[in-house]
């Protein structure tokens, strides 16, 4: 496997190695003695999701409230999105900014999404099947969200804005500046 730091260096690109012929092909898409080894910390993941979507749809951007924070380890099983990580730590040298990633079934790619993150994806291909690991369970009470489109974030979604499929929840969360946020210097992993 093979990690990157992205430009927000706690978010990670990880490339899985893949073993193919003529038959198809076997990938590891996780080891945690590898990935905490780079991390220098542990994550202990609890719960593996997935949803398929159809072109256009936006899901994000979400996140959880500490003590229910999660990290996110996130992949595409088929289609393809374009995945963002959004630094929401307030006091961070990096807050407010994003990293966007295309995730395919073609390139195998996966985004490990700290806490003090929000997460969110496009769909680019019609009957994607988007899958990802947390390391906590879903509450609640600590769900929380930013506005796709909020101009302070300004992300490039990619599609024209007639193409994008939102949930009525989705189109309704705050602007960065009046969303629930975690700070810079709070401790988010044991």
């Amino acid at each position: 496997m093979k990690f990157t730091r992205t430009k927000i260096e706690d978010v990670i690109i990880i490339e899985p190695k893949v073993h193919g012929d003529e038959r198809g092909y076997f990938v590891e898409t996780y080891r945690q003695d590898k990935l905490e080894e780079f991390l220098g910390f542990k994550v202990n993941f609890c719960q593996d999701n997935e949803s398929k979507s159809s072109k256009g749809v936006i899901r994000g951007l979400h996140y959880q409230l500490a003590p229910f924070a999660q990290t996110k380890l996130v992949r595409v099983i088929k289609g393809r999105v374009l995945d963002v990580a959004v630094d929401i730590r307030e006091g961070s040298p990096t807050f407010g900014e994003y990293v966007a990633v295309e995730l395919s079934e073609e390139n195998k790619k996966q985004l490990f999404v700290p806490r003090g993150f929000a997460h969110g994806f496009v769909v680019l291909e019609d009957d994607t099947i988007f899958a990802y690991k947390v390391d906590n369970y879903y509450s609640p009470e600590n769900d929380r969200g930013i506005l796709y489109s909020d101009p302070t974030i300004g992300i490039d979604w990619i599609l024209e804005s007639s193409e994008l499929k939102l949930s009525d929840k989705d189109t309704k969360q705050p602007l960065l500046k009046d969303a629930d946020l975690f700070n810079y210097e709070d401790k988010l992993y044991e």
